[in-house]
């Protein structure tokens, strides 16, 4: 049965933003580079999100699921953007690109390496004509070195950073993360690698180069894996849930359903010990430290899983919370959805599209008292703003705008009547 909405969540109301006044010409698809515009949309930077007027990025056909007849992938990674459209394969677009890069402080893209500098949107050809312009390009395994011209994409690159090969069954069974992890770490490195450039360039009033490869995120994210196999020279292996260095630390089956629990001290041993009723655990001569448990962690882990087979996992976590013990369900999407933490920190907040009517979007994940971040606009509709940044940047007026329409360097304005381009599927179909 499916459970009704959570109630509709109050946004924020409108308060000066960190990032306001900063404007960003984002180049980029898919994932990556999309989910770094979107945090800095949210924290108030003008993106203009820059698509082709052949079809635009091809985000917008990743579903279904589409409502009408926006896929909702784009919808939910292009909320707050303004939407441009210029064909860069015309001398004349690629001009007015160029005038357009002068207003800009951000450069944001994650085409192949090359790929800006054969448009002639290099970093060395637009350093002389914006000297103050951050320049961010993300790519699978950065812009030099052997790997450099190596296609990838999220999958490619957990297998080259090495992730797959730990994340999996205890049996050894690979297996993808549930999320694009190497697509949306090389994202907030970006976006970190751009807030510290412009702090550089507050104190110099010099932009710079910012190269962000998806493998080089992989392995910094993954420090604390590659520390432990540095320290001992054992390669790791999956290990299911369970985690190397901590036991237990990982999820288990009650008599309903799957629970974890996190036992990350002597202290909470001791009190484990006691919450599961088993106390003789706590001073067991295998048990005893951290140590000993991971030496003896199949013998105790068989031992719980049949302890936490006699209960239900609401009762398990009712009585392990009671005792301090970090733990909890092991929940599905629509019980993260409906949980009230979640509407209390307004992360599934409602949006209004001309096209996809009401639907829900993810909140910003970064809580700030002076200037807090919050979703502003729906995605755009292909080249929707394109004469309006015309005017406002340019100072183009509508003669030259209806020329530039006639000579198809920009796109006719869209209808949102007109922008429905997807067949509607049945609601019970996933994204990919």
């Amino acid at each position: 049965m499916t459970s009704p909405p959570p109630a509709e969540e109050k946004l924020p109301p409108p308060s000066k933003r960190a990032l306001d006044g900063l404007r960003v010409l984002d180049f980029s698809h898919a994932l990556a580079g999309p989910y770094c515009t979107l945090l800095l949309a949210d924290y108030g930077a003008d993106v203009y999100k820059l698509e082709s007027p052949q079809g635009g990025e091809l985000s917008r056909g990743w579903g279904p699921p589409f409502a009408g007849g926006q896929a909702s992938f784009f919808l939910g990674l292009n909320r707050g953007k303004r939407g441009i459209s210029i064909d860069l394969k015309r001398p004349e677009g690629i001009a007015l690109c160029l005038r357009l890069l002068d207003h800009m402080d951000i450069l944001i893209e994650n085409f192949r390496p090359g790929t800006m500098d054969r448009l002639g949107f290099g970093y060395a050809a637009l350093r002389d004509r914006n000297p103050r312009l951050v320049y961010c390009s993300i790519s699978g395994y950065g812009q030099d070195g052997p790997s450099r011209d190596e296609a990838a994409m999220d999958l490619i690159v957990e297998c080259s950073s090495g992730f797959m090969s730990v994340t999996g069954t205890e049996a050894g069974e690979q297996v993808r993360a549930g999320y694009a992890v190497a697509d949306i770490n090389a994202g907030l490195f970006a976006t970190i690698g751009i807030l510290m450039a412009l702090q550089h360039r507050h104190r110099t009033g010099a932009g710079q180069f910012v190269d962000v490869s998806m493998l080089d995120s992989m392995i910094s994210a993954m420090s604390s894996n590659y520390m432990t196999y540095l320290g001992s020279g054992r390669v790791p292996h999956p290990m299911g849930t369970a985690f190397p260095t901590v036991v237990p630390y990982q999820v288990f089956r009650a008599s309903d359903r799957v629970f974890a629990l996190a036992v990350g001290s002597e202290k909470l041993w001791a009190a484990f010990s006691g919450a599961i009723g088993h106390p003789e655990l706590q001073s067991h001569p295998d048990y005893a430290s951290n140590a000993l448990r991971i030496q003896n962690r199949q013998a105790l882990e068989k031992t719980l899983h049949d302890i936490f087979r006699s209960r239900s996992a609401a009762e398990w976590v009712a009585l392990l919370s009671e005792a301090g013990i970090p733990c909890c369900l092991l929940r599905t999407f629509d019980e993260v959805v409906q949980h009230p933490q979640s509407a209390f920190r307004q992360m599934f907040p409602w949006m209004e599209h001309p096209t996809a009517g009401k639907h829900r979007v993810t909140g910003p994940p970064i809580k700030m008292s002076e200037t807090p971040g919050r979703p502003t606009t729906p995605a755009p509709l292909l080249g929707q703003d394109t004469a309006a940044t015309l005017r406002e940047l340019l100072g183009l007026d509508p003669q030259a705008i209806h020329q530039l329409v006639a000579d198809a360097i920009i796109p006719r304005p869209p209808r949102p009547e007109n922008s429905v381009a997807q067949e509607e599927p049945s609601r019970g179909e996933a994204n990919p």
